[in-house]
């Protein structure tokens, strides 16, 4: 299978951003999903998974009321909506299929597939 992260770049503190994720090479529809990011010096932190029907997100703390994880089972596609981004939020994010801990880890450790990631930076 493949992912494949776009939509990262430069967002203002108070702004907005929509990072997309496209699955390929897996039935996607079946696959719990997450949004993991990697702020530099840091592990992989998971920040927001959907279950397979989209039906139940749900987030880490530090981004619980201002992100939102959504896919779209047709598209293959999997969305997490940045609103009002921190500076702390600044990280390369990656997609990824079966989350399996909110702990930090190596994203060496993640399930595969990995994605190449896309770059989020939040600064004024």
């Amino acid at each position: 299978g493949q992912l494949v992260e776009s939509g990262g770049g430069l967002a203002q503190p108070g702004g907005s951003l929509r990072l997309s994720c496209t699955a390929s090479g897996f039935t996607f529809s079946e696959y719990y999903m997450g949004w993991y990011r990697q702020a530099p010096g840091n592990q992989c932190q998971l920040v927001a998974t959907i279950t397979s029907d989209g039906g139940r997100p749900n987030y880490a703390d530090s981004v619980k009321g201002r992100f939102t994880i959504s896919r779209d089972n047709a598209k293959n596609t999997v969305h997490l909506q940045m609103n009002s981004p921190k500076p702390e939020d600044t990280a390369v994010y990656y997609c990824g299929a079966d989350p399996a801990t909110w702990a930090p880890r190596p994203c060496e450790q993640r399930p595969r597939p990995w994605g190449p990631g896309t770059q989020v930076t939040v600064s004024s």
